[in-house]
């Protein structure tokens, strides 16, 4: 049985008008300190929970939002997630979580099943399978607000929220460059999204204004889209590139899981970081400092992305005037450590 106490609960035993309790709730300036103390003390010594379904019918809102990543599981993406939730939270907004795991099929039926709903907007980090947009471009012309985030595509117009993938390639690139390193291996995730062509296009600009020449078979796009098929096809292609007749003596990989993966595998087939080949990556994760070696990498203010992407949506969602759609790229930042640093 609920036995939530109502609005009307509180306005009798105050005795005051309903649309004044309401009002001192949502902190209205139309209510006076002293009776907005006196309700909110009232309220939270009942253990008043306000009725969402009721609030949702007046305000034309189900005040919830559709979130649609890879996978949970990723250190990175459950900082953005954090963001998000953080961002909504405050606004009074909730937040539903759905993983499309990398299946450009079930990130579809995720957004449809959020869209059956009732959501009041979308933020999705797509695929890397993800190619076609029309169907988010439909939801969208239907009124359906959209953010990207993270992973973002020129093939649909809305806000996005990202960080400066090619920068932060390029600085990645040229700090093995600084510390004397020629051959420069590039491991990537076999995507047509801007976030793995901007890391690639980083790199080629560093090497470049370096004046090294570009060498492709040093480079490696492949499926990432499973744990089986980025571990497997990550231990076939390292051992290709450490047996090839020009082998790299530093490695650059563009994704938080290629990092700490390459690292670990690296190890694994009894090649010394930095000794045998150098190593640095974009990643998150909080045990790069206790990995072996320390993982040198490119850290990506994750919570932020997640915190800009909420402030986007939620703009759209309650600006009705069309304000232009706007790309936010914020800077990453490098963290050196071991991994990218010549023996001594």
């Amino acid at each position: 049985m609920n036995n939530n106490i109502t609005l009307r609960d509180i306005a009798e035993a105050l005795k005051l008008s309903v649309s004044t309790v309401s009002r001192a709730l949502t902190d209205s300036y139309q209510i006076g300190d002293k009776t907005k103390k006196k309700v909110l003390a009232y309220a939270n010594e009942h253990n008043y929970v306000p009725n969402r379904i009721a609030r949702s019918l007046k305000e034309g809102k189900s005040r919830s939002i559709g979130v649609v990543v890879c996978s949970i599981d990723n250190n990175f993406v459950a900082q953005m997630l954090d963001g998000i939730d953080h961002y909504c939270t405050e606004h009074q907004y909730q937040i539903i979580i759905m993983q499309s795991k990398e299946l450009f099929e079930q990130e579809k039926a995720c957004i449809n099943l959020l869209y059956s709903g009732g959501i009041d907007g979308l933020l999705i980090s797509p695929t890397y399978q993800t190619t076609d947009f029309d169907y988010l471009i439909n939801l969208q012309k239907s009124g359906l607000p959209i953010v990207l985030f993270d992973r973002l595509s020129d093939k649909i117009d809305t806000h996005k929220v990202a960080v400066d993938n090619f920068k932060g390639a390029y600085n990645a690139t040229l700090h093995l460059i600084d510390n004397g390193y020629k051959n420069i291996a590039h491991i990537n995730s076999d995507t047509k999204l801007s976030m793995a062509t901007e890391r690639f296009e980083g790199y080629k600009k560093a090497l470049a204004d370096a004046k090294i020449p570009y060498n492709a078979n040093l480079v490696q796009f492949f499926d990432t889209t499973t744990a089986d098929n980025l571990n497997q096809n990550l231990e076939k292609i390292l051992q290709a590139l450490m047996h090839a007749d020009t082998k790299p003596d530093a490695i650059f990989t563009a994704t938080d899981q290629l990092s700490t993966r390459c690292l670990a595998i690296l190890n694994k087939l009894g090649y010394l970081v930095p000794t045998d080949v150098a190593l640095i990556g974009f990643s998150n994760t909080d045990l790069a400092d206790a990995l072996n070696p320390s993982l040198s990498t490119i850290y990506q203010p994750s919570f932020e992305i997640g915190s800009l992407a909420a402030k986007q949506l939620l703009s759209l969602i309650d600006d009705k005037t069309n304000t232009p759609f706007e790309t936010i790229l914020l800077d990453t930042q490098i963290q050196v450590r071991s991994s990218s640093q010549k023996s001594k």
